[in-house]
């Protein structure tokens, strides 16, 4: 899946929904959910009838049979639920029960909701004996090129692979590191302080308390964002929290020998240094992936750009035979950066990737 893809997608929906925006739940269905022009929702997630996807598939829910519209199958066995209605009908509490009760009933984890103007997603979550249906994510038809990541998490081979799992599960601890902040802002805002008067002076201990209280808050801010971004920041929140304004990054900003501007339009949009290379690299191909959707740009994994050796992995090890990855750096939703080249391959690697971003790197220092 790609940005191109699902700006498709939302470009043809848009066109559908213009002509017909009181389309009832069977010609939604027809039209956009599963059209045969153009790309449909299922085979935008690579769901296809009926390879994978069952219609009017059965199920038990408030006491009586239903039939849900499409079950996403893999193996034999309903790994996805996704529940259609009309473009003419909005979604309610309701409908989010209906599908909520069906993805219980059938231990299915991941379920969508849609009328085609919206869509809302559902994970099923097994907590010790609770077992419970969150909506994870109410996206717009116009907002989801801007949520890769989220509908990638639906994507068949995501789901297969346990990618969609790994995702979630970041979703969820970053939603209880952002409450646990929250709950225990003043205590932690004391010991932060106490820390820095034992290590530093006693003299701080006032300021130092009330800068690890703004500290704090921007920690939830950052972490809301990132939930927000499908965990990932954005490239205007990292250069606000470098305080920096692209394309106006002071060489004095930076110490480390190693330094690497990625670049838009000439404009700098941040500046990462270090004194490892392999760190440098690594931060640098982060960035690519959290804020310019690197992975959707060289998929299928692994990419292997010469003959050999996995560049980029969702395990550390390389293609053939998998081979331990011998020295690696561990990125973001738990990818893998292959590090064992000399400073000018680094280099030559770090500019490759960012042009697959339609980006470049400008190198200072020691490269």
């Amino acid at each position: 899946m790609d940005r191109d893809a699902v700006g498709e997608y939302v470009e043809q929906s848009d066109a559908v929904l213009d002509s017909s925006p009181q389309m009832d739940e069977a010609n939604t269905k027809a039209a956009i959910l599963q059209s045969h022009s153009g790309i449909s929702f299922l085979e935008l997630l690579n769901w296809e009838i009926p390879t994978n996807t069952q219609l009017e598939y059965s199920v038990e829910a408030f006491g009586q049979t239903y039939k849900v519209d499409y079950a996403l199958i893999l193996d034999g066995t309903p790994v996805a639920f996704l529940e259609a209605k009309g473009a003419d009908t909005a979604l309610t509490d309701d409908h989010e029960e209906q599908l909520s009760s069906y993805m219980m009933n059938r231990n299915v984890n991941y379920g969508i909701l849609t009328n085609g103007k919206q869509y809302r997603f559902f994970q099923r979550r097994v907590d010790a004996s609770n077992v419970n249906v969150q909506k994870v994510g109410d996206v717009a038809l116009e907002d989801l090129p801007n949520r890769i990541r989220l509908l990638k998490a639906y994507t068949e081979g995501d789901i297969e692979t346990g990618r969609s799992k790994d995702f979630f599960e970041r979703i969820s601890e970053l939603r209880e590191a952002r409450q646990i902040l929250k709950d225990n802002k003043e205590n932690l805002a004391v010991k932060l302080s106490d820390v820095l008067a034992e290590e530093v002076s006693d003299n701080l201990t006032s300021l130092a308390e009330t800068q690890s209280k703004e500290m704090i808050d921007r920690l939830v801010a950052d972490i809301e964002s990132e939930i927000d971004a499908d965990g990932k920041k954005s490239e205007r929140e990292i250069t606000d929290s470098l305080d920096e304004t692209p394309g106006k990054v002071e060489g004095s900003d930076v110490d480390g020998e190693y330094v690497i501007e990625i670049q838009e339009d000439n404009s700098t949009l941040v500046v990462l240094d270090g004194d490892n290379q392999s760190d440098v690299m690594a931060d640098a191909v982060d960035y690519l992936i959290q804020n310019h959707d690197l992975i959707s740009r060289i998929e299928p994994l692994p990419y292997v750009p010469g003959n050999k050796n996995a560049l980029i992995n969702d395990q550390p090890v390389h293609p053939d035979d998998e081979r331990d990855m011998r020295t690696y750096r561990e990125l973001t939703n738990g990818y893998y950066l292959f590090t064992s080249f000399n400073k000018r391959d680094k280099k030559r690697h770090i500019e490759r990737l960012a042009d697959k971003c339609d980006l470049a790197i400008e190198s200072k220092g020691g490269w």
